[in-house]
C-alpha cells in the first residue's frame, strides 16, 4: 500500500493484486506496464516478474493497520477483475473493505460485466456498502458498453474514469453515474486529447447533474500540461464523499 499518492483523485494506493494484460485501445501505452517492466528480473523486487498477473496475499489486510481514513484506489496496478483473478480472492478483498469501513475504496476495472455480475451476486440480498466505490474506464465512444454494465451492477457510488481520453465519448448515458473523471494520456508516446472531447464530456455531466472532476491534459509526464479547463480546476466530487476525505487529498 502507498500511504500516499500523486493521483489527485484519491489518497492512497492498495494493490492485492499486480500485473494485468490489454483488452482495448486504452490500455496500449499503460503506465503501470511501463513501470512494472522496468524492474522485470531484478531479484528481490517486487515486480521481478514485470507485469505478469500476480496475487499478493500478504497485502490482504493493509487497510485493517492503517486507522486514519483514506480514499483508497483499489489495484492502481491491476485489474480485480480480470478473469484469472480467483472468485475466491476477490471475496477475500470485499471481506477487508467491508470490515475497514473508515476508509472510502475506489475500484476501477475494463472488465466490466465481470464486476456487474460479481456485486449483484454478493449484494443479492442486502444493500451495497456506499463506502466502496464502483467504476469503469472509458477512453471513448466504442466502450459505452462499460457504462451500461455498471449501471446494471448494485452499487452505493458508480463513477467514470474517462482516461486516457483518446476519442470523442459521443452520446454519454449518465443516467445512475454519480462521478465522472477526465484524463489525457501521459507519458513518452501519450496520445494527444482535443478540449472538445473534454468539453463535451463537462458540458453532459452539467446537464445530468453529475460531478466532473477534470484530472490532467497529460503529455510526457501527466502534470507537463497542467489541468485547468477553461480557466477553471475541476475537483467535483460525489455526493456520497465524506467532507474528511476530500480535506485530506
Amino acid at each position: 500500500m502507498a500511504a500516499t499518492s500523486d493521483i489527485e483523485w484519491t489518497n492512497s494506493t492498495w494493490n492485492p493484486v499486480t500485473g494485468c494484460t490489454k483488452v482495448s485501445a486504452g490500455c496500449d501505452l499503460c503506465y503501470a506496464e511501463r513501470f512494472s517492466e522496468r524492474f522485470r528480473g531484478v531479484p528481490g523486487h517486487p515486480f521481478e516478474n514485470g507485469f505478469d498477473l500476480t496475487l499478493r496475499p500478504k497485502r490482504l489486510d493493509q487497510p485493517l493497520s492503517w486507522r486514519r481514513p483514506r480514499m483508497i484506489f483499489v489495484n492502481s496496478m491491476s485489474d480485480l477483475f480480470h478473469k484469472d483473478v480467483p472468485t475466491d480472492f476477490v471475496d477475500r478483498v470485499f471481506n477487508t473493505m467491508e470490515a475497514a469501513d473508515w476508509h472510502e475504496y475506489q475500484i476501477l476495472t475494463k472488465r466490466s460485466s465481470l464486476l456487474r455480475d460479481y456485486v449483484n451476486r454478493r449484494y443479492a440480498d442486502r444493500t451495497p456498502p456506499e463506502h466502496i466505490w464502483l467504476g469503469v474506464s472509458v477512453e471513448d465512444g466504442h466502450m459505452l458498453t462499460r457504462v451500461r454494465h455498471l449501471r446494471q451492477a448494485r452499487a452505493g457510488v458508480r463513477f467514470l474514469s474517462i482516461e486516457p481520453l483518446i476519442g470523442p465519448v459521443g452520446d454519454l448515458d449518465l443516467t445512475g453515474i454519480h462521478w465522472v473523471i477526465v484524463g489525457g494520456e501521459s507519458g513518452p508516446r501519450a496520445r494527444p486529447m482535443d478540449p472538445a472531447w473534454v468539453l463535451d464530456v463537462r458540458n453532459r455531466c452539467r446537464a445530468a447533474g453529475v460531478p466532473f472532476f477534470f484530472k490532467q491534459w497529460g503529455g510526457r509526464t501527466p502534470k507537463a500540461a497542467g489541468r485547468t479547463l477553461e480557466g477553471e480546476v475541476f475537483n467535483e466530487w460525489p455526493a456520497a464523499a465524506r467532507a474528511s476525505l476530500i480535506a485530506a487529498e
